[in-house]
C-alpha cells in the first residue's frame, strides 16, 4: 500500500510539471491606432483676396466752406457742400491721396477757425488779399472772375471800355470794381455809386443808368435770372492785378507748406490736362482761370 501510495504521488507531480511547460495563451488585442499628434495639421494659407482698384487714402484733411455763394459754393439738396469749388476740391483730393471732409462754417468763422487748426483748408471764394498773405499760407490761385460790364441788350458798348465814355455807370461804393471805374472813369463818366452790386442792377433794369461795372460771374448769374433777362454781359474782361486783385486761392495755415505744394500741383495737373476745363464749362460759359 505504500507502495501505490508512492507511485501515485510521483504521477500527480510529473502531470503537474508538464502543465507548468506549456505555454500559456494570450488574449489577443485589438490593433493599435495609429498615433495622433498634439497638434492638428497646418492648414494650407488662404489665398488673397483681390487687390482693391483704388489707391487708400495717405492721409486726411478737412476742408471748410460757407456754402452760401451759389454757384462755386452751396448746399445742394441733401444738405452737403457742393459748387464750382467743391468739386475742384473733390478732384484735388483725390489727385494727392486724401481722404477729405467738407464742414460749413459763417464766413467770419472761416480764417479764426483754420488758424486755431478746427480744420485744415478753406476753399470759399476767399480773394487773395495783401493782409491774407500775411496771416495764412495761400494756395495758388484756382480761379479768377475778371471785371466786366453789363448793359441793355442791343446797347451799343459791346467793345472798348472807352464807348461808355460820357455814360451812366452804376459800381458798388467801396469795392475794387469801384476803385478801378474811380482810376478809369473818373473824368470820363458819370459813375454812380450803390450800396449793393443788386442795388446798381436793379437801377439797371429800370433804365436809371447805362451799364453796371463788377465782377463778371456775378453779373452773368444775374442775367440768368427773370429780372436779368434784360440785360447781358458787354465788352471786353478787365483784368488789373493791381486794383482788381489776382484771383481766388485755397486758405491754410502758413506752416502746412507741403499740403499747399500738393494742392498747387494737383490745381496745376487739372489745368494742363483738362479737367479743370470741363469743371469750369459745368458751371460758366467763360473760362476762370
Amino acid at each position: 500500500m505504500k507502495l501505490l501510495a508512492i507511485f501515485l504521488a510521483l504521477l500527480a507531480m510529473i502531470a503537474s510539471a508538464s502543465a507548468q511547460q506549456q505555454p500559456q495563451q494570450q488574449p489577443q488585442r485589438p490593433p493599435a491606432k495609429p498615433a495622433q499628434s498634439a497638434k492638428p495639421a497646418a492648414q494650407p494659407a488662404a489665398k488673397p483676396g483681390p487687390k482693391s482698384p483704388f489707391t487708400p487714402p495717405a492721409f486726411k484733411i478737412t476742408i471748410a466752406t460757407e456754402a452760401a455763394f451759389p454757384p462755386f459754393n452751396y448746399l445742394d439738396r441733401k444738405g452737403m457742400p457742393a459748387g464750382f469749388e467743391m468739386e475742384l476740391a473733390q478732384e484735388a483730393c483725390q489727385r494727392i491721396k486724401a481722404e477729405c471732409e467738407f464742414i460749413v462754417l459763417k464766413w467770419d468763422e472761416l480764417i479764426p477757425g483754420l488758424l486755431e487748426k478746427k480744420f485744415d483748408v478753406i476753399m470759399s471764394s476767399l480773394e487773395v488779399t495783401r493782409e491774407r498773405r500775411q496771416r495764412l499760407g495761400l494756395s495758388r490761385r484756382y480761379y479768377l472772375s475778371p471785371g466786366a460790364f453789363i448793359a441793355a441788350k442791343g446797347a451799343p458798348f459791346d467793345g472798348p471800355p472807352s464807348l461808355l465814355r460820357n455814360k451812366r455807370i452804376g459800381v458798388q461804393k467801396d469795392s475794387m470794381h469801384a476803385d478801378w471805374a474811380d482810376k478809369s472813369f473818373r473824368r470820363s463818366a458819370q459813375l454812380k455809386r450803390y450800396g449793393t452790386v443788386e442795388e446798381a442792377l436793379k437801377a439797371l433794369a429800370a433804365d436809371e443808368i447805362d451799364a453796371v461795372f463788377g465782377d463778371k460771374a456775378q453779373l452773368w448769374l444775374w442775367s440768368q435770372k427773370p429780372e436779368g433777362k434784360c440785360c447781358e454781359l458787354v465788352g471786353q474782361d478787365i483784368k488789373d492785378t493791381q486794383t482788381l486783385g489776382i484771383g481766388v486761392a485755397a486758405g491754410l495755415r502758413k506752416e502746412d507748406a507741403k499740403l499747399r505744394d500738393a494742392l498747387n500741383k494737383a490745381f496745376a495737373d487739372m489745368i494742363s490736362d483738362g479737367t479743370y476745363k470741363k469743371i469750369n464749362e459745368k458751371y460758366f460759359p467763360f473760362p476762370l482761370n
